[in-house]
């Protein structure tokens, strides 16, 4: 249910580390792309087959190692477990836990990407490996602690840890090269073992990591994917509250991976975008935006020189964190989707030679959500768990080929807090191990709209502009209703690969 803060620190440079080598995001449009090379039938043949003990020893292993080391080294008190803690939590059952948005929407989903590159690393594909990340997050919680099994922990793990595992498992795939020797291949396995810790493991205890072979090694070649970085400034602003206004550092990556309207092949994640963000600003969370969609299937409705069109089902990972040291009362915003799926529906027309216009629109039903609370504070937790909707449509125009390009997104996010605690319940003398609550019984809408504009300014580097405007509503049961907002302005140079 918890994780230890030397864990967190570990888990969160691996993923940083993954996320910045060759991760993703949402780019308004692919205007370049590096030209994609198809795997070698050799490859795909060996590393398709299935290793199901080794897999499932992985899974377990990690389990093993990970409790060992909250045990032995950081003697966390929910890792004294014993045969009377293990059926303790199958006595009691499930329940809502209490700690940070970080640890449940991120990080929990981040080790389930652990127990589903077990799987993948091991021949199985994307739904066969969705079991391994099940199997690990249910011995997790029901034998590796002895708090109470977690409700939101064993949806946001396995279902959460797909998007992530899967982005990371192609993004390591694109680094692999089993022709190499020597120092180079040391850094093509170093970088694999970072962006898939689980994956570069294995390739380890197999000897896939020094073994020399006549071809990459690689189960998709040279994917097709374009990337863009952007660093500089960033500043935050509570809206009325001019006074409270952040100013740091800003770090983004956007990535698009794959063909958007080839949809030759089904398989999942074929076609994804991602966005990372993370920031250094005074008493705000180094990752503040985590975004990804990953196509699961799709059709193409319209084809011709000019146009495109393509409907599909996706799987999305929403993620936005912001914090104050002052209290509750004063936080911007903070959301996480890490259980996601919906349709989606992707245009482009290239009229002319100058310019190119597409857009995007997404219905997804939520099925694990999480939102600011203005009330709940309990242990760790100032949010709702919630479910719902969400709707984002975007458009871009890409103008005398990508000299100039502005694009206009926006978020819409309508979440339902089911299972509230009593009204006039005091929550300050509650025992937070024991309540069983989602947080405040209420109706959230979350919007997030984005307009950036890119300017070429030489070759690849472009001057950068962006405005993002966070904006909340929350009907409560038992509270009065409250709207709050805040904006972001973002100055950067942006290089596009």
């Amino acid at each position: 249910m918890s994780l230890s803060n030397l864990h967190i620190r570990i888990i969160l440079m691996l993923a940083m580390g993954a996320v910045f080598l060759p991760a993703a995001a949402q780019i308004p449009i692919k205007v370049s792309a590096v030209r994609q090379v198809r795997p070698d039938s050799a490859d795909v043949a060996f590393g398709t087959r299935r290793h199901f003990w080794r897999a499932a020893g992985e899974v377990f292993g990690f389990n093993i190692g990970l409790w060992a080391f909250d045990r032995y080294v950081q003697n966390g008190d929910y890792a004294h477990i014993s045969w009377h803690s293990i059926k303790e939590n199958f006595k009691h059952g499930f329940i809502w836990d209490n700690d940070k948005l970080g640890t449940n929407t991120f990080l929990h989903p981040y080790n389930g990407s652990l127990y589903f590159n077990a799987g993948r690393a091991n021949g199985f594909n994307y739904w066969q490996s969705s079991l391994f990340a099940i199997a690990g997050s249910g011995m997790w919680e029901l034998f590796m602690e002895c708090e109470y099994p977690s409700t939101n922990d064993f949806i946001a793990t396995p279902i959460g840890g797909t998007a992530i595992g899967e982005v990371l498992f192609r993004a390591s795939d694109a680094v692999i090269d089993e022709r190499t020797r020597g120092a180079r291949r040391f850094g093509h396995e170093l970088a694999c073992f970072l962006i898939s810790p689980m994956r570069g493991l294995n390739r380890i205890i197999t000897g896939e990591a020094w073994r020399y072979r006549p071809t990459r090694g690689r189960l998709y070649g040279i994917p097709n994917f374009a990337i863009r970085a952007s660093v500089g400034m960033r500043t935050l602003v509570p809206r009325g509250k001019l006074n409270q206004t952040h100013v740091g550092a800003v770090a983004q990556l956007d990535m698009e991976y794959g063909e958007r309207f080839e949809v030759k092949s089904t398989k999942p994640y074929d076609y994804f975008t991602i966005r990372a963000q993370i920031q250094g600003m005074k008493s705000q969370p180094v990752l503040s935006q985590l975004e990804i969609k990953g196509r699961l299937l799709a059709r193409e409705i319209l084809e011709s020189r000019k146009s495109s069109m393509s409907i599909g089902l996706y799987q999305h990972f929403d993620y936005y964190d912001s914090d104050t040291i002052d209290g509750i009362e004063k936080v911007p915003y903070k959301l996480g989707i890490p259980a996601c799926i919906g349709a989606g529906l992707m245009f482009r027309d290239s009229d002319t030679k100058r310019c190119v216009l597409d857009f995007y629109t997404h219905v997804n039903g939520v099925i694990l959500g999480s939102i600011l609370s203005d009330h709940y504070e309990t242990d760790e937790r100032n949010y709702n768990f919630a479910s719902g909707f969400s709707v984002k449509a975007g458009a871009n125009l890409v103008i005398d080929k990508d000299k100039f390009s502005i694009s206009v997104n926006h978020e819409f996010y309508r979440l339902f807090t089911w299972s509230g605690y009593r009204y006039g319940t005091d929550l300050s003398k509650v025992d937070y191990r024991t309540l069983n609550v989602q947080g405040d019984k209420s109706a959230a809408s979350f919007n997030v709209t984005e307009v950036r504009a890119d300017c070429r300014i030489w070759k690849k580097l472009y001057a950068s502009l962006s405005f993002t405007n966070y904006m909340r509503t929350t009907h409560y049961r038992d509270y009065p209703d409250v709207r709050s907002s805040s904006f972001d302005l973002n100055l950067m140079l942006a290089y596009k690969f």
